[in-house]
Parts: structure tokens; C-alpha cells; sequence
């Protein structure tokens, strides 16, 4: 019994030695080094995590949420439009990263809160039919085309039921400034008129901007000359054309009445029209330039060319055809029946010219056909049948339609040189294109001395454009509208002025469109007499478009000639300094 005791006493004894030498000594220590520097590890990995975290988390604080939210969506932002521009790099239209609001009812705890926080956030605005809305629980938008800083304002209200969704907006910064001309685009970002629906396809695909003729300051002043007078002589609509004669590059183009850009509106008044380049008209006397170009330039009459015996009235297929100035003597040159405005001499002078002859000059000059342009709202001049009664009226402008634009573009070819233009509004990459002749060499000299007179000479029915340094001519032209082949007292009144005349660089067209005389309005002779005349004594282009004109070019004139648009001499430039 004893041995047994003391064998089990030993086998206790010796298997705690053993693990008490299985610890001992430098292995014990080696393996306590180990353990500590694995503490230690994991103890500096711990904190280093902790303090990564802090940082974040106090840097989050510190930052604007919606600048941060806008830092991130700008890396995904692409435009869907590219920017138009004006000639000297003013934005006209932009695309901007815009959000729409929507409101999902389930994630709304408390919706009588909730329509609380919206109120005190727009407390100008009807909020009534949220409740039924909230009420129905079905995602619906509460507001479209939100900027950044509101977006942010309604993040802020902390509402898990608020939605946001990015998307993108087309912004007009000047409004109706150049609402005909750059047109509307729909809600998908496509162009549905003007300039954004001709170049849509390049405004989606480019990388620069679109670069227009226009210039934004002369396109705000001209617009501020028509409103001002649409006032004075209370006519439904106006339209102006600045254009550089040498390029066909349009500097401005006015339509009034116009509309906001921005507001996206459907319209369908025909009051609306672009007159610049959609509205057909009769341009009266305008035409009478084109009558005697075309004898010029067939060599059938020269400038000196006596008409004798002109009458005052002629009859024509049973119809009168008469001068409206009874005053007009009875022989007249060629010259001074355009400086006098005579329709029979214009009449005698389209006679010679023949029917064919007459056709195939307006043909050439583009006063008959349908004109290709930058946008698609252009008018086609009506059709008819040349005879020798529409001879005979086509001479004076009447009975014959065309477009302020095409106008423009006959002008300019008449008075250039005679060389072939096509009018522009979108910048183009400048070619030595050689030019193609129109118009014989020197007729455009003959008809420029002569279009001079009709401003600068006492005979002449432009007065009120001669603006002293411009060297201004022009031609006046006033016509009855007419209605279903009726002629009415309603007016067109136009005036189409070339300046500088020894060096023709613009032309400006300023179209009314129904004006009235006005009783107040005091005009101011330019002959430095300072004479006045309160009240328009008669309701024609010279006494209505003609001022306007006058009034434009005392505006545009500086600024053409600071811009270092060369004029005629360092005299302009001088002073309008």
C-alpha cells in the first residue's frame, strides 16, 4: 500500500516538474517578448485606425454637404448642349446642372411636420395640395429645375422622404435679347427653332462653343431704339437687320415683339413672327434701287438719262397707278427719280428693262426665291405670273413680296461692288473664296452717289439718317399691307441704310410694321440749324423708320468704330472717341 502511495507521489511530482521545466528559464522568456510585441502591434494598429477615423469624421463636419455632394457629381457631369457665344465671346446660352425634387409619402414620418418645414421654407408659395398628395403615397415632384443652393436648402431639412434627381437646364442669360434668332429646345435638350435646331447635331457633338455673328451690345441697343419707338408710333411690330455688306456676317437682328428663352412657352400668336426673315412683305419704294441697278446694269439707261413728260397718273388693266407726291415734276433723270421716289419714272425705267430682264436681275441679286440660311424660319416670297401690269407695280414694290432678309442680302450686293454675299449669323472659318461678280463694274459707285443724295440732299425723303460722320445713304420705302389681294391703310414702312457711303461697310434695315403718327414726338433737323417739328405730319418711312435709324446709327457708330470695324477714314474713328 505504502509503495503504491509513494509511486503515484512521484508521478505527481514529476509531471508538474516537467511542466514546470517545459517553462522555465529562456524559453519562457522569449515566448513572454513575443506576446507583449503582439499587445503592442495590435494596440498601435487600434489607435492608428481610431485616429484615421477621426480625422474623416471631423473633416466631414467641417464641409459643406451640398458642395461635397456637387464635387462628386461634377466628375459625372458632361453637357448634353455645348455653349453659343457671341462674335466677341459673350455667353448667349448655356447648359447648368440643375435638380428636380421628388417626394416619396412612406419615407415621410411626419407629414404635418414635414409640410411645416416646406412652409417656413417657401413662404410665399401655395403648398395646399401636398397633404392630398402625401396622402395618396405615391412618388411624385414636388419641384423641377432647382439650383444647387436650394437643392442644399432642402437637404438640410433632414427628410429621408426627399429625393433629388440630377439633370440638366438650358439658360438664356439676356433673356429675350436673342429669342428669334437662337431659337427654343424642348425638355429633352433637342433645338425646336433657330440657330439651336439648325445646329443641333454641332451643339451636341463639339467640344467648343458655337461662335454667332451677333454682337450682344449693338443687339441691346438697336432692341432699345424699336421699343422705344413702338411707343411713339404704337405699331404692332418692328424688325431690324445690321449687316456687314463685304461678309454677309449679321451683327444684329431685331424682331419685336419677342419672348423670354428661359420660360420654355409654347407660342402660337402670329404677332411673334421672326419679321426679319419669316415675315413676306411689300417693301414699296425700297424696290425703286433695284429697278434702276438693273437698268444701270444693262447698260439701258445711265444716271443723266432724261424722262420727260412724266405724268402723274397712269392707268394700268383698268387700275390708277399715281405719284405720291404731286410736287414731283414732270421731267426728271434717272438719278433724280430714285432721289424723289417718282413711281412712274420707276415704272418708264422697268419698261425698258422688259419683263425677262427685270425678273432675271431680282433673280440674281436673291430678292425672288426662297433664300438658304442658318435657321429655318425663313419665308418663300409668293409666286406669280410676270406681266406688264406686275412689271409696272414690281418697280415701285408693289404687288411683289419678299423678306427684310433678302433685302439685306440685295443691298449689300448692289452696293458692295456687286459682288455675290450670303448672309450669316454663326462664325465661319475664313477662306479666300474668290468672288463671284453680280453686278457690272461700277454700278455699285453710280447707285451709292445716289443713295447718298436721298439722304443728304434737300430732294431727298431720308433727312432725319444723316448723322454727321457717318456718311449715311439710303433708300425710304413705305406700302399698304394688304389682305386677301385688298389693299388697306394699314403701312409697312422701311429704310435701308448703307453707310459709311465712300466705303460701304453695313447695311441697316429698320422695318414698322403698322405704325401710327405720332402728335407728340418733336423731330430735330440734322442740318445744325436746330430747327424742330413736334407731331409726324405724314405717316411714311421718312418721317417713321427713317428716325429710328437716324437714332440707331448715333448709337452703333462708336462702338462699331471702337471695336476697329474699319469705317471710311481715322475721322470716324476720331470721333466717336
Amino acid at each position: 500500500m505504502i509503495k503504491i502511495k509513494k509511486t503515484i507521489d512521484n508521478e505527481k511530482k514529476s509531471f508538474y516538474f516537467e511542466e514546470y521545466k517545459q517553462y522555465s528559464g529562456t524559453n519562457l522568456v522569449r515566448k513572454l517578448d513575443i506576446s507583449n510585441d503582439r499587445i503592442y502591434l495590435l494596440f498601435f494598429i487600434f489607435f492608428t485606425l481610431i485616429f484615421i477615423f477621426a480625422i474623416k469624421i471631423i473633416t466631414i463636419s467641417l464641409q459643406d454637404p451640398v458642395e461635397k455632394y456637387s464635387s462628386t457629381n461634377s466628375r459625372n457631369f458632361k453637357l448634353l448642349r455645348n455653349d453659343i457665344m457671341d462674335r466677341h465671346g459673350v455667353l448667349i446660352a448655356r447648359n447648368i446642372k440643375v435638380y428636380h425634387v421628388a417626394i416619396k409619402p412612406g419615407l415621410i414620418k411626419d407629414k404635418k411636420k414635414f409640410i411645416l418645414k416646406l412652409k417656413l421654407l417657401y413662404p410665399k408659395s401655395d403648398l395646399s395640395f401636398l397633404k392630398q398628395k402625401l396622402d395618396k403615397k405615391k412618388y411624385f415632384y414636388f419641384k423641377k429645375n432647382i439650383t444647387e443652393e436650394e437643392r442644399g436648402e432642402l437637404w438640410s431639412l433632414g427628410e429621408k422622404g426627399l429625393l433629388f434627381e440630377t439633370t440638366q437646364t438650358r439658360v438664356y442669360p439676356h433673356k429675350n435679347l436673342f429669342s428669334h434668332v437662337i431659337g427654343q429646345i424642348d425638355l429633352d435638350n433637342n433645338g425646336i427653332s433657330g440657330i439651336e435646331k439648325s445646329f443641333d447635331k454641332e451643339l451636341k457633338l463639339n467640344k467648343n462653343p458655337t461662335i454667332v455673328t451677333l454682337d450682344t451690345n449693338i443687339q441691346f441697343l438697336i432692341r432699345k431704339e424699336l421699343i422705344k419707338f413702338q411707343k411713339i408710333f404704337k405699331n404692332i411690330g418692328s424688325a431690324s437687320i445690321l449687316m456687314d455688306i463685304n461678309t454677309g456676317e449679321i451683327i444684329s437682328m431685331v424682331s419685336l415683339p419677342d419672348f423670354d428663352l428661359n420660360k420654355r412657352q409654347d407660342i402660337y400668336d402670329s404677332n411673334y413672327i421672326n419679321r426679319a426673315t419669316k415675315g413676306l412683305y411689300e417693301f414699296g419704294s425700297v424696290f425703286k434701287t433695284f429697278t434702276l441697278a438693273g437698268a444701270l446694269n444693262e447698260g439701258i439707261v445711265e444716271t443723266n438719262t432724261e424722262f420727260k413728260n412724266l405724268p402723274k397718273k397712269i392707268t394700268c388693266a383698268g387700275r390708277p397707278i399715281g405719284e405720291y407726291d404731286d410736287k414731283i415734276p414732270p421731267d426728271l433723270t434717272a438719278e433724280e427719280i430714285l432721289i424723289r421716289s417718282g413711281n412712274i419714272g420707276s415704272v418708264r425705267i422697268a419698261q425698258r428693262i422688259g419683263r425677262e430682264g427685270m425678273r432675271d436681275f431680282l433673280n440674281s441679286i436673291g430678292v425672288l426665291n426662297k433664300i438658304d440660311f442658318d435657321i429655318e424660319e425663313v419665308g418663300k416670297p409668293m409666286s406669280f405670273r410676270w406681266g406688264k401690269c406686275k412689271l409696272a407695280t414690281a418697280s415701285f414694290g408693289h404687288g411683289i413680296t419678299t423678306t427684310l432678309l433678302q433685302v439685306a442680302k440685295g443691298y449689300s450686293i448692289i452696293s458692295n461692288g456687286g459682288f455675290e454675299i450670303k448672309p450669316t449669323l454663326v462664325k465661319k472659318e475664313k477662306k479666300e473664296d474668290k468672288k463671284i461678280r453680280i453686278l457690272k463694274e461700277g454700278v455699285s459707285r453710280e447707285i451709292n452717289s445716289i443713295l447718298r443724295k436721298i439722304v443728304s440732299s434737300k430732294e431727298g425723303t431720308a433727312n432725319f439718317a444723316n448723322v454727321q460722320g457717318y456718311e449715311v445713304g439710303g433708300k425710304t420705302g413705305t406700302a399698304q399691307k394688304s389682305f386677301n389681294g385688298v389693299y388697306s391703310k394699314n403701312k409697312i414702312n422701311t429704310f435701308a441704310a448703307i453707310f459709311p457711303i465712300s466705303k460701304p461697310k453695313y447695311i441697316l434695315l429698320v422695318l414698322l410694321d403698322e405704325p401710327k403718327p405720332s402728335k407728340d414726338y418733336i423731330y430735330h433737323y440734322r442740318d445744325g440749324s436746330g430747327w424742330k417739328y413736334k407731331g409726324t405730319p405724314f405717316n411714311t418711312a421718312g418721317w417713321t423708320s427713317v428716325e429710328i435709324a437716324g437714332k440707331i446709327i448715333e448709337k452703333i457708330g462708336p462702338i462699331l468704330a471702337i471695336n476697329k470695324i474699319d469705317f471710311y477714314d481715322n475721322h470716324v474713328v476720331k470721333k466717336s472717341n
